[in-house]
């Protein structure tokens, strides 16, 4: 197989490729020394220059080769090498990585479907799951909905006693924090122990779990009762009320108030001298006075030169107020307007939101998906051309522009209230700098909060987790290489999900005639390995579902197969036909 680029998801792909036992040409025109070490420390070839001429691809042997995995460092140069490739050799597998969804759909339907990937949107499901604090997942294959749930155990007992035949993925211990991956219906759990299990959600309600009481996660936002919105709205208008507009309410409560007092005690009624205002008629023909609007129901007119002189100070005083006051406010609205256009304003009156760090194409998709189930998200961005920007504001979105791993930017994003926060800029640094201020941020919140690292390198992502306590460390090239690699290989993967810290995928396999799972019983499998279901070659229309343990494959069979990236390497090394080149 030929990989075009070794950036990020296509270094990965090499290195997932080469695990599996196939050989790899990998040809680059901008490559990092250090990533060219690793791929020589492979054994693997590499040829240092453009895909975009034609001598580097014939002499990565295109003629021969089974699939060619563009994955250049820039759309323009994957673009450019897919339709040199495929003018070069029409019937070659090829595999394109774009992140423009536009552009994508317009490749595909020339390179075929399932031939574009889109990292990003690969990877923005599970970091809006992790944000939601989602534990149950649906998935379709062949048109049949399944659910893929997290379930605590409640009491002690074998997984076919508490329920029933429900298809365990894994048994997460946190006590010792173990995991066992696809484990069979008679293993043991005990209380505290969570169990992720799969099945229609059929299966689920004869299990005694209604599907709708699956899912812990908090849906379409937090509920809140008038008078909590009527408090956040309170919060937000009283960010306009700044120190001027303050000091000047101030002046005008005492000039009112020391009117009030003088009209109800020395002004006369004329008509009869021996009624005073009441208290409401002396405040009312202060505002009266004050706003100059002048009703002739009461008149200083006939007044003593005293009080007279007094109107005149408090019509120049009211006046001055209220021109004041509107001037302050106008300047604080607009302030705050441009401020907020300019991303530079403290977000108020919010809580229960997602903290979005990074506006690039992964974050753009996390927060459509964040948007779409009804999330209020506070985008922080340092860039402030960022050509994502325009868009955020579109949905509705508040986008600060600064630095995230200054405190005081958090604050402005309101991050102690906030309900998860995702860090998902382009650069590894920035994230964990960024997570560590998260974590300082939120203080004694930090068990409770979900936070969402994007880190690349997946052994270094363990690590921040053992040592700071992270809890989602993942990378987009981890996470989206074994998509690349299956739609290689001819292996379609479906879905990924999470069990505990460990990937799982869901991928369709085709048995091959004369492979090497032609005739071979599921219980042969890896054990770590579960078949979820299999459409048998004469039987279009027909999901075998759940199959049996002594069940055998046959040629022509769809199998529906979910586990850990490696144990379903291991399947397709059996069926050598999947892998052969």
């Amino acid at each position: 197989m030929i990989v075009c680029g070794l950036h990020d998801v296509a270094l990965r792909t090499v290195e997932q490729l080469y695990l599996a036992g196939i050989r790899v040409v990998v040809v680059d025109d901008e490559p990092e020394p250090r990533l060219v070490a690793a791929v020589q420390a492979w054994g693997i070839p590499y040829i240092a220059r453009s895909a975009l001429l034609a001598d580097p691809v014939e002499e990565a042997g295109l003629a021969g080769a089974a699939a060619v995995i563009c994955a250049e460092s820039s759309d323009l140069g994957t673009l450019e090498t897919a339709l040199q490739v495929r003018s070069l050799r029409p019937d070659v597998r090829l595999v394109v990585h774009l992140d423009n969804p536009a552009v994508g759909g317009a490749v595909e339907g020339i390179t075929g479907e399932g031939s574009v990937l889109d990292v990003a949107g690969l990877f923005a499901p599970s970091v809006v799951d992790a944000c939601l604090g989602r534990t149950a997942h649906d998935l379709e294959l062949e048109g049949q909905h399944f659910l893929v749930a997290e379930l605590g155990v409640e009491r002690d007992g074998s997984l076919r006693e508490l329920f029933g035949d429900l298809a365990p993925m894994g048994i997460l211990s946190p006590q010792e924090e173990l995991l066992a991956a696809c484990p069979g219906r008679d293993a043991t759990v005990g209380v505290g122990d969570r169990v992720t299990l799969l099945g229609t959600p059929l299966d689920f309600a004869e299990a005694g779990l209604h599907p709708a009481d699956l899912d812990s996660s908090i849906g379409d936002g937090p509920t809140r009762s008038r008078w909590r919105r009527l408090r956040l709205a309170l919060q937000d208008a009283a960010d306009y009320f700044d120190a001027p507009v303050r000091a000047t309410l101030w002046v005008g409560l005492v000039v009112a108030l020391i009117s009030t007092v003088i009209l109800r005690e020395f002004y006369v009624d004329l008509d009869a001298p021996s009624r005073h205002m009441t208290w409401i008629e002396a405040f009312y023909f202060t505002i009266e006075t004050s706003a100059t609007v002048g009703f002739g129901d009461f008149s200083f007119a006939r007044q003593t030169p005293a009080l007279q002189t007094f109107a005149v100070c408090l019509i120049i005083a009211g006046t001055a107020v209220v021109s004041l006051l509107f001037a302050f406010v106008t300047n604080s609205l607009v302030s705050r307007r441009i401020e907020a256009s300019l991303g530079r304003a403290r977000v108020r009156g919010t809580e229960g939101h997602v903290i979005l760090v990074g506006l690039g194409a992964v974050g753009m998709r996390v927060l459509e998906g964040l948007r779409d189930r009804g999330r209020e998200v506070v985008v922080i961005e340092r860039d402030e051309d960022n050509r994502y920007a325009s868009q955020a504001r579109l949905l509705g979105v508040r986008v600060i522009i600064g630095d995230a791993t200054l405190a005081r930017t958090l604050e402005a994003a309101n991050i102690e209230t906030a309900a998860a926060v995702a860090v998902v800029t382009s650069n590894d640094m920035t994230n964990i700098e960024t997570g560590l201020a998260v974590r300082d941020g939120l203080g004694p919140r930090w068990e409770e909060v979900p936070v969402i690292l994007r880190v690349f390198d997946t052994s270094l992502g363990h690590r921040l987790e053992e040592t700071f306590d992270f809890r989602h460390v993942w990378s987009t090239a981890a996470i989206a290489a074994p998509w690349f690699v299956g739609a290689a290989i001819g292996m379609g993967v479906l879905a990924t999900f999470y069990v505990g810290r460990q990937p799982f995928l869901v991928a369709r396999l085709a048995v091959r005639d004369g492979g090497g799972l032609a005739g071979v019983e599921m219980r042969g499998l890896s054990a770590n390995v579960r078949v979820l279901a299999l459409r048998r070659a004469g039987d279009a229309d027909q999901l075998e579902y759940p199959p049996r343990r002594d069940t055998r494959f046959a040629a022509g069979d769809l199998a529906y197969l979910a586990g850990p990236y490696e144990e379903l390497m291991q399947v397709l090394r059996a069926e050598q036909g999947a892998i052969s080149v």
